[in-house]
């Protein structure tokens, strides 16, 4: 695409510049789908910037406990992100307790998949103003942060600030474990927003920041050689044969003291490790410096500029080169500044060659001098299953396609036993499709004997004891602390966890052999599922499962409706007790019994459809309310709710009709008319605060009547 665009300023200076849009437009997949898009050259200008894509959320009412999804792409070029909300909230975030937070209006962000802010634990919440500095700090899989909803507000982020990717705005009306427990009357309030997101990118590769004036230099790179690293074991009993790709700036780059220069790097495998040298360092200058004392700090960064202050890794380049071990996928950013060691003068430049080198293992092998072995498991939809829902099982190897599981010993049992016994691995490499980022990874691991694995995972690149995004090592050393990690069962013999609300893109889980010397053997067999699934635990038994797409319909996300008792993202948490429901179900279904003295009254009146309605409408209360609270249905749930209302509104207007000293044959006329209007008001959402004040209006247009 950079390279279309390179070629789109070079050809088309003498043409219109929107007919080169055109033609770029109709060779390259639209990469940000939103409810409108425009791509222009700042209003045909020949400006370094464009619009890439633009967003706009119409007004939309967030109903209480309700939420809405806005995803937002930001291609490898983009320059900034401009978003634009406005909402009627009128919260202070001073004002709100933390115990508030079921019912406070906020917005969460995530990189990369949907904000799931039910699984935090709110009493650690600060809510407060959203700023471009919190962007920095949500970077990652693992993290989320929520901020209380403002009426208006107006934010910028650079691609300085963030990297590219997929992010994810939440809006939610209050959080916590009661937002998904099923409620009958719901009283709280709702509010509405709307947003404005534009994205600005960059025309050429070679430029970057806000404004795309900064060059950045891409290290062009090619398959160095292929040679055979036997790994320095002595009784190693196989050879494994490394890539190595060689990337480099071409010529010698100078350039002044505290000045830096940014390099980029497209890591397009899953390489073993990726190293940046400094060579030929020298001075331009006649100061009288010793070379190798000048610092050449090199600050590497991974989808995004590198500095200082923000930065994955750095090394002095005129020491060691920079080394880093199982890099992620994508784009990587090298700044090198030459520092001042205090004896050379402003105007002194310093020149070197960059250099990197890429190693790569062949295809089934990975970690340590490609000794592991590594195998790609293939995606299995599951049979009339909701959208994305999918088993993963070996390419290759003893596994039956109509089993979920898959034996463990038969692919891990290739190891030479001169190799550190407690640091062997298996990995395991499985991708999450474009659109699956709302469901959640399952796996689960059973055996007969002990087991003798700890698993790591990763997405984007190969998991290490230094580098990962989850593990699990046993019961009490594990991700749980994480908000998206659930550990279900750990025991000896079985483990049992989900990652929620998984990353698009490709995951790798390392299997760590604890101790080989005592691991299982081929006849005990270990197995192993990996899996896909939208609500973990299928909602614990006490919910209903659903699916929903977000704003732009890109991402299909699950979660749970609870029932009366429980509540939580999966459902598992029971926030009335059994004991209790049992009293609360007794209470509310026996005090439709009271109407049992205005059926008395009517009765000794002789008003006998009065009596009927009476006496019906406290037998529809009682079977509804002990449908609702769970107990028994004898009817759908549907028809019971209308019965109950209906028959109460009715009630009510009926007690005025009869009191009312009017004719008959007006009586009969207002019974037609309130039975028709109760009808409706009773069909067409009753629990409405709006059918009350129009019940109330009816009751006192019968006063009036009557008067």
């Amino acid at each position: 695409m950079a390279g279309n665009w390179v070629l789109c300023r070079s050809c088309c200076r003498s043409i219109l510049l929107s007919s080169c849009l055109m033609l770029l437009l109709a060779s390259s997949p639209c990469i940000f789908t939103t409810f409108s898009q425009s791509i222009s050259g700042q209003q045909l200008g020949f400006s370094d910037t464009l619009t890439v894509s633009s967003l706009r959320y119409p007004q939309t009412r967030v109903k209480p406990y309700d939420l809405r999804y806005i995803r937002v792409e930001l291609p490898p070029w983009f320059s900034s992100v401009s978003i634009a909300l406005v909402s009627d909230v009128d919260v202070d975030a001073g004002s709100k307790a933390i115990s508030s937070k079921s019912t406070t209006p906020i917005l969460c962000l995530r990189d990369g998949s949907p904000p799931l802010p039910d699984v935090l634990n709110s009493s650690l919440i600060e809510l407060g103003p959203l700023s471009s500095a919190a962007f920095e700090k949500i970077q990652g899989s693992q993290n989320v942060d929520c901020f209380l909803m403002q009426k208006n507000l107006t934010l910028m982020v650079t691609n300085e600030q963030v990297p590219p990717g997929v992010w994810y705005l939440g809006v939610f009306n209050g959080i916590g474990p009661t937002r998904t427990q099923s409620k009958m009357i719901v009283r709280s309030s709702d509010y509405s927003f709307s947003a404005n997101i534009s994205v600005d990118g960059c025309m050429t590769s070679t430029i970057w920041g806000q404004y795309c004036n900064q060059t950045m230099y891409p290290l062009s790179c090619s398959l160095f050689d292929h040679h055979s690293r036997a790994a320095s074991l002595s009784n190693v009993d196989f050879t494994t044969s490394q890539s190595v790709i060689s990337c480099g700036d071409s010529g010698i780059s100078c350039h002044g003291v505290d000045e830096q220069k940014v390099y980029s790097l497209d890591v397009m495998d899953l390489p073993e490790q990726l190293t940046i040298t400094a060579r030929n360092v020298s001075v331009n200058s006649n100061d009288n410096v010793n070379v190798s004392s000048i610092p050449l700090m090199c600050y590497a960064r991974h989808g995004a500029m590198p500095s200082v202050a923000l930065h994955d890794y750095s090394s002095d380049l005129n020491k060691a080169p920079l080394v880093i071990n199982s890099p992620n996928l994508g784009r990587w950013f090298f700044a090198i500044v030459p520092t001042n060691p205090g004896a050379m003068r402003n105007e002194t430049r310093i020149c070197y060659s960059v250099t990197g080198q890429v190693f790569e293992c062949p295809s089934g092998k990975a970690g340590f001098n490609c000794t592991f072995e590594r195998h790609a498991l293939e995606t299995v939809i599951r049979k009339d299953s909701i959208p994305f829902e999918s088993y993963f099982l070996p390419v290759s190897g003893p596994v039956s396609s109509e089993s979920v599981n898959f034996p463990l010993e038969p692919l891990s049992d290739k190891f030479s036993r001169t190799v550190e016994t407690k640091n062997l691995w298996t990995y395991f490499l499985l991708n999450v499709p474009r659109g699956a980022a709302g469901g959640n990874i399952h796996i689960h691991i059973t055996s007969k004997t002990k087991i003798n694995y700890e698993i790591y995972a990763k997405v984007g690149g190969s998991p290490s004891l230094e580098s990962w995004d989850y593990y699990y090592a046993n019961a009490t050393s594990n991700s749980n602390s994480s908000m998206f990690f659930m550990l279900y069962d750990s025991s000896e013999q079985k483990v049992d966890f989900y990652i929620l609300y998984v990353k698009e893109g490709i995951w790798t889980f390392g299997l760590r052999h604890s101790d080989i010397s005592t691991s299982n053997t081929s006849s005990d067999q270990t197995l192993m599922s990996v899996s896909v699934e939208r609500c973990p635990k299928k909602c614990s038994s006490h919910g209903e499962c659903k699916v929903a797409l977000d704003a732009s319909g890109l991402t299909s996300y699950s979660f749970c409706s609870c029932d009366r008792t429980h509540g939580g993202f999966d459902c598992g948490i029971e926030i009335v007790s059994h004991e209790g429901h049992v009293r609360q179900s007794i209470a509310l279904i026996a005090s439709n019994a009271a109407a049992v003295f205005p059926a008395i009254w009517a009765l000794r009146q002789k008003a006998f459809a009065e009596w009927v309605l009476f006496t019906s409408s406290g037998i529809s209360s009682g079977l509804y309310h002990a449908c609702d609270v769970g107990t028994w249905c004898a009817l759908s749930y549907n028809v019971l709710q209308f019965m109950d209302f209906w028959l109460s509104f009715m009630a009510v207007a009926s007690t005025f009709v009869y009191l009312a000293t009017i004719d008959e044959v007006f009586k009969r006329t207002i019974h037609t008319v309130v039975a028709i209007l109760t009808a409706l008001m009773a069909i067409t959402k009753a629990t409405r605060s709006i059918q009350l004040i129009l019940h109330k209006a009816k009751i006192l247009t019968i006063v009036s009547l009557m008067n």
